[in-house]
């Protein structure tokens, strides 16, 4: 029995499903069958782990889900044909009902291998959940074009994301103070993340002293001492749409080391935001960072890469090639109005200490437009 989803009559998911369509006929695709939260969400409204979508190209859309949370998924969902199964086998028994249902005995349908385990791939080729001569091909890179220009509705979200990360970015510098462990500077962010709406947040970044010379410095029990550069990373998600924020602050008075380090970065940060429009390219913008702090002597402490683009995911395409490759993806380098990138993305690491500053920017028509706006001083 199939349940019909509150939003199922949506003009905003009809036009995806319209556009879903379209590539999906360039690509030889009968229909694609989603299981990443993130497409899923794009598609129907809906996105949740245990859970699968199936969009053909004729734009009908069918959602399996645990029946538990079948009431639920009404809710927020965008499909007229919405089904609870009670396990794995009960998932795979769905599906093979699907694809009789839509009389593919044989076709073509797109799946996502860059997010499927190879064990999740095989289970959706197991005879009891597909026909012997439907065929699997991969669908990511028609989900990135789908995805990768936002709405203007998409970026408002973004952008109340942002408004999010600044709160929490007030609230973990001001709990920074000397003998405050990393890990209580993180509970006060995100706090502050979760009362000002946000549903969720991609990991937490607190490193201090030392430990800001880490690209990625996870949150750890050291306490901030007088002296320490500290580096603050967030990521707050709010109606599902990620935002981008990092900061570097010193407790007490900034050596001349380390002021200079952090002038020298936020100075290239700054002209890279700034040269953002539809007019340029993710390289051209790598290779001005990067020119800048070669001409003022730090290219050796960078690591790359400094940009990648911000929507349902934090870290999601356009993507560099060296980047989109490590995320199976293909490499978009040419911006284009809608879409949203994260500049800042990789620091300035002298080994004693580093420096970041990352914020969350929409290319707009005539150039672009800074959704993060915490102030940047150190």
């Amino acid at each position: 029995m199939y349940h019909k989803g509150a939003l199922a009559d949506s003009k905003i998911f009809k036009e995806r499903l319209k556009r879903a369509s379209v590539l999906m006929e360039g690509a030889g695709l009968d229909a694609v069958l989603l299981t990443k939260p993130q497409n899923m969400m794009y598609l129907v409204g809906d996105g949740r782990l245990c859970a699968f979508t199936i969009v053909t190209r004729q734009r009908d859309t069918y959602v399996g889900v645990p029946k538990t949370d079948l009431e639920d998924v009404k809710k927020s969902c965008a499909s007229e044909r919405i089904l609870g199964f009670e396990d794995e086998v009960g998932m795979l028994h769905s599906l093979m009902h699907i694809w009789k249902e839509l009389g593919l005995e044989k076709g073509k349908v797109g799946v996502e291998n860059t997010f499927l385990k190879i064990s999740m791939l095989e289970m959706f080729k197991h005879p009891h959940a597909k026909p012997e001569k439907l065929e699997f091909a991969d669908a990511t890179s028609i989900m990135t074009d789908l995805r990768i220009v936002k709405s203007s509705e998409e970026i408002g979200l973004i952008r109340r994301a942002a408004k999010v990360g600044d709160i929490a970015m007030d609230a973990a510098i001001k709990a920074t103070k000397p003998g405050v462990a990393e890990t209580e500077i993180a509970a006060e962010a995100e706090y502050a993340m979760r009362k000002n709406s946000a549903e969720e947040f991609y990991r937490t970044y607190i490193a201090s002293g030392p430990r800001s010379s880490i690209a990625h410095g996870l949150v750890g029990h050291r306490k901030v001492r007088r002296g320490d550069l500290v580096m603050i990373d967030l990521h707050p998600t709010v109606n599902a749409y990620h935002a981008d924020l990092c900061r570097t602050i010193c407790v007490g008075k900034a050596s001349e080391k380390q002021r200079k380090a952090f002038e020298v970065y936020l100075k290239a940060q700054r002209a890279t935001i700034e040269a953002v429009s539809p007019n340029t390219t993710m390289t051209k913008l790598e290779n001005l960072m990067h020119e800048i702090f070669e001409k003022e002597g730090y290219e050796e402490y960078f690591v790359g890469p400094p940009i990648h683009g911000v929507g349902l995911e934090f870290e999601e395409p356009p993507l560099p090639a060296g980047h989109a490759f490590f995320h199976g993806e293909e490499p978009k380098d040419e911006l284009k109005p809608g879409m949203v990138i994260s500049i800042g993305n990789c620091g300035l690491y002298l080994g004693d200490f580093g420096v970041r500053v990352e914020d969350t920017v929409a290319v707009t028509d005539k150039g672009h437009e800074e959704l993060t706006r915490y102030g940047r001083k150190l």
